[in-house]
């Protein structure tokens, strides 16, 4: 019985761990009919502002945009957008940086 109350409370911690883990990402979504590429950043809701940088980095490797934003506390995302008319062709990159961690996302604009 001992063993078996062990094993179940290292399933529930286990359980609990994973619930806890930060989850991360971007990605970006081009809506041709608007004109515009929407990308979106998911960050773990805390209890305080977030500082983040966002850069959009064209095919050729600049820094095409970029821009301090705030993710208020309590909030999980936040979105940036650009007109998709004037954009080079090619692959582009969009990159956060959050505290010494970059979170990049790639997308192609062909027309």
């Amino acid at each position: 019985m001992r063993f078996f109350n062990i094993l179940l409370l290292h399933a529930s911690l286990s359980v609990f761990a994973m619930a806890q883990e930060i989850n991360t990402n971007a990605d970006c979504i081009m809506l041709e009919d608007e004109n515009s590429i929407i990308c979106k950043y998911t960050h773990p809701r805390v209890e305080h502002d977030t500082n983040i940088t966002v850069q959009w980095i064209d095919p050729k490797g600049k820094i095409s945009r970029n821009r301090d934003m705030v993710i208020p506390a309590y909030h999980g995302s936040v979105y940036d957008y650009r007109y998709l008319m004037g954009r080079m062709d090619g692959i582009w990159e969009f990159k956060v940086l959050d505290h010494g961690n970059e979170i990049t996302t790639k997308f192609e604009i062909k027309k």
